[in-house]
């Protein structure tokens, strides 16, 4: 079976094992997944993520959540842009999430990055997802 969003396939996994309290979680491995998460290494919503290979060719993403007082750091993760619909935005128009609390994930020609990011770097994208 083929799957038609694996990004958001990403984000309902760790926002499913947050909600089960699970201290990792499993995906499989794309470049795109791992920018994301690199991202939300880089911004402090996850503790690590690291990729292993289970046979020649297929590898899987281990991704370590993190918890701040036995609460998940991250409230919200939602998918903004969807295979059926793209949301593109210039650098002025960038939203900002729960005014600057939050992150945008924009997808760049410059790469995957945060809003802040992008809008140091002056560019515009794809915005793929939102995370408080």
């Amino acid at each position: 079976m083929s799957m038609t969003d694996p990004l958001g396939d990403m984000l309902t996994r760790i926002r499913n094992a947050q909600r089960a309290k699970k201290r990792d979680v499993v995906s499989p491995h794309s470049r795109l997944r791992e920018n994301v998460l690199e991202v939300l290494k880089k911004e402090g919503y996850i503790e690590g993520y690291e990729k292993q290979n289970v046979k020649p060719g297929i590898d899987e993403l281990h991704i370590k959540l993190k918890y701040h007082e036995g609460a998940s750091v991250i409230t919200e993760i939602y998918r903004v842009s969807t295979p059926g619909r793209r949301v593109y935005s210039s650098v002025k128009d960038l939203p900002r999430v729960y005014n600057g609390l939050g992150i945008s994930i924009i997808s760049t020609p410059q790469g995957v990055m945060s809003d802040n990011e992008a809008r140091k770097a002056n560019v515009g994208g794809e915005i793929l997802c939102q995370v408080f």
